[in-house]
Parts: C-alpha cells; sequence; structure tokens
C-alpha cells in the first residue's frame, strides 16, 4: 500500500474524522448478535480518539430501500454496542446528512465518537450521487477509510467522499489489503488455497488467478460436482452447472499443465433430500446414486484434504465444504477448518463469507493467521480486479 496515505499520517488533534466503517452486522430484537466487524474497527477509531480526533462515523447495515428511515435497518444497535467496547459515550444522530447529524458533528469535542444513521437510507449512496458526496464532505475536516468489507463497491462513502477530503487508510483496511496482496506476491510455499460455495460461476475468476499462484488447488463444496461431470461421473440430483462443465474441463487440463496438484473429492455424503433429517448415505463418487444429491464431502476426502493443508505453508480458504448450517452435512468443512487451525506454523488466511462463519461456529477464529472481514472484496482482490475504495485513497 505504498501509494496510500495511512492514518499514521494523518495529524488528526481537533479535526472532524470521516470513517466509513463497516458495521454491517446482524441485529436481532434490537440488539448486536455479531459484533465482530465493530471489534474490526476498534483500533482504527481507538487510534483517533487518543490523538483527540472528533470522530464520525458513517457506514451501512443491510439492504434498506433507499426511501428514508426503516426500523429494522437502524444503526442504532450498532451505536451502543460501540459504546460498550469502547467504555465511553457515543453519539447517535437519527440522519446521515441532515440536520441532526450536522449539529451533533458541530457539537463534537476532542476525543468525542459519533455514528450518523445508515448512508442507505438515502438511495444516492449507492449512486455515488456527487451532491450526496458533498454533503458528507461536509460533516468532516479528513477522511478514513477503515471498511474493506465494501471496498468493492464505488458508494459515496466508499469512493466519491475520498476525491473531496484529505483521504488515509485505517488499520484495518491496511491490514486486509497487505495481508490478501502479500499472499499472492510472496506466499510460504507450499501454497494450498481451498474453495468452496455452490456454484463454479460464482469462483471461476478466483480459481484462474489461484491456479497461476499456487501449489495445491482443493475443491469442495456444491460445485466440486461441476468438475465431477466434466471428469465424466454421474452426480445424481447434486447442484451442478452443466453448461460450465466445460470450462471445468479446461480448468483441470490447465493445473495439469502448470504443475498445480488440483484435488476433488473421492467421496460424498448424499441425502434423498435437502433437510436435516434426510435419508442420508456416505459413497464414492464413482457410485452416487440416481435422485440423491451431493452435500458434504466424505470422510476420506476430509482425510486428503488435511493432509494437503497439513504440509502446507500458506493457506487459503473460500467457501464451505458442504452445507456446514445442517448437522448431518458440517463434518467436512469442520475437518478442514480444523486441519487449518491445526497448522500453526502456516500463514493461514480465511477469505470472508460462510468460511468466516464456518470457523466461528466450530469456535477455531483465535487459530487462525488472518480473518478477512470482506467476502466479496477479499475475492475480487485475490482475482486481480481494482478496489474503487482502495483506488480512491491512491
Amino acid at each position: 500500500m505504498a501509494d496510500i496515505k495511512t492514518i499514521d499520517e494523518l495529524d488528526a488533534a481537533g479535526k472532524r474524522v470521516l470513517v466509513r466503517v463497516d458495521f454491517n452486522v446482524p441485529v436481532k430484537d434490537g440488539v448486536v448478535t455479531d459484533d465482530t466487524r465493530i471489534r474490526a474497527a476498534l483500533p482504527t477509531i481507538e487510534k483517533l480518539v487518543a490523538q483527540g480526533a472528533r470522530v464520525i462515523l458513517m457506514s451501512h447495515l443491510g439492504r434498506p430501500a433507499g426511501e428514508g428511515f426503516e426500523e429494522a435497518f437502524t444503526l442504532r444497535p450498532a451505536a451502543l454496542r460501540l459504546a460498550e467496547l469502547l467504555g465511553k459515550a457515543v453519539v447517535f444522530a437519527t440522519d446521515t446528512v441532515g440536520p441532526d447529524a450536522q449539529a451533533k458533528a458541530a457539537a463534537l469535542g476532542d476525543g468525542d465518537v459519533l455514528v450518523v444513521e445508515n448512508l442507505r437510507f438515502d438511495k444516492r449512496e449507492k449512486k455515488n450521487d456527487s451532491a450526496f458526496c458533498k454533503e458528507l464532505a461536509q460533516l468532516g475536516e479528513a477522511y478514513v477509510n477503515d471498511a474493506f468489507g465494501t471496498a468493492h463497491r464505488a458508494h459515496a462513502s466508499t469512493a466519491g467522499v475520498a476525491a473531496l477530503l484529505p483521504a488515509f487508510a485505517g488499520y484495518l483496511m491496511q491490514r486486509e489489503v497487505g495481508t490478501l496482496t502479500g499472499m499472492l506476491e510472496d506466499p510460504k510455499r507450499p501454497f494450498v488455497a481451498i474453495l468452496g460455495g455452490s456454484k463454479v460461476s460464482d469462483k471461476i475468476k478466483v480459481i484462474d488467478a489461484l491456479m497461476d499462484k499456487c501449489d495445491t488447488l482443493i475443491i469442495g463444496g456444491g460445485m466440486c460436482f461441476t468438475f465431477l461431470l466434466a471428469q465424466g461421473k454421474a452426480v445424481g440430483s447434486s447442484l451442478k452447472e452443466e453448461d460450465w462443465v466445460e470450462r471445468a474441463a479446461a480448468m483441470m487440463a490447465k493445473a495439469e499443465e502448470r504443475g498445480v496438484k488440483l484435488l476433488l473429492p473421492v467421496d460424498v455424503v448424499c441425502a434423498d433430500r435437502f433437510a436435516e433429517d434426510a435419508e442420508t448415505v456416505t459413497v464414492s463418487v464413482d457410485d452416487i446414486p440416481d435422485g440423491m444429491m451431493g452435500l458434504d464431502i466424505g470422510p476420506k476426502t476430509a482425510k486428503l484434504y488435511a493432509d494437503a493443508v497439513a504440509e502446507a505453508g500458506t493457506v487459503f480458504w473460500n467457501g464451505p465444504m458442504g452445507v456446514f448450517e445442517m448437522q448431518p452435512f458440517e463434518a467436512g468443512t469442520k475437518a478442514v477448518a480444523e486441519a487449518v487451525a491445526a497448522n500453526a506454523d502456516a500463514d493461514t488466511i480465511i477469505g470472508g463469507g460462510d468460511s468466516v462463519a464456518a470457523v466461528n461456529k466450530f469456535d477455531l477464529a483465535d487459530q487462525m493467521t488472518f480473518i478477512s472481514t470482506g467476502g466479496g472484496a477479499s475475492m475480487e482482490l485475490v482475482q486481480g480486479e481494482a478496489l474503487p475504495g482502495v483506488e480512491a485513497l491512491k
């Protein structure tokens, strides 16, 4: 991030600093149920508070219609949780750029913290509307982006406003970009990439990009069945993308050509329907019954994958091995998560999304080197795309 100014270069004392954070957290009955993203922003917020900045935090939460206030998506619960974590009062504005936000921003003292209401209550946020950018910029005298999770979106709060104020990267943004680019540019070998999830079409660019970087590529989740089809196997009623079979075959050929070890399941857990209480059977990938669907990798595959992970110097993992939310189909994802956690010598990087949920479910988060807060953003960075939120800071 050599061409980006960081928060350490910002003299924030006495200044109103507008900070884009990612407080898009799950809320139930007005209470935050997972505060991971709020905690991730604390180093940046605490640094600014300690410097005597007047901190103004902005974020989106959920997917409101953009037509004004919606109780289900208010940021107030996030502001309350932040106050508990900081151990100090946090002011909350009931609008984003309106009279309440303006008055409360103007009234801040050194070291005070203000959270303004959900950016996406205003449809101009997602349009990167120039007037909205100006209204946001008027709240602060400097801008810090610490929301890596939204860095792949060219919105007013992530891109537009950065052009109007002196702009800096927060600690979380620095760490995310630094870790992921470092992994791609100079990984400790062997570099093992584990990709799961339901569709090949969602991951094709990532597979392509990693094929040039990694030594071993492990495929799990629903997308493995498209690869098995490409090998000429019958996959029953498993999830498959017929129009991606040819592309999957080309990927396997490319792996062979590059000397990349491509690991696919050798056995799977099949069910007669997509349900917790379904009838299940564990079979070789050559014997998937007609009318049954594969919902997890089998124990032989889990061992094969775990052995590959055990030898790795760097592990990048994005996407579960099966439907880990259902107990009968969690074993494959759990085995991979445990193998990644057990390799204490490797750089282990969890690339956002469902993999983070899995690592948390199996209580292994503290044993990983790095957990990305941005699923979509981390994938786009890995596949070599420029992130608008990062570009805007250059």
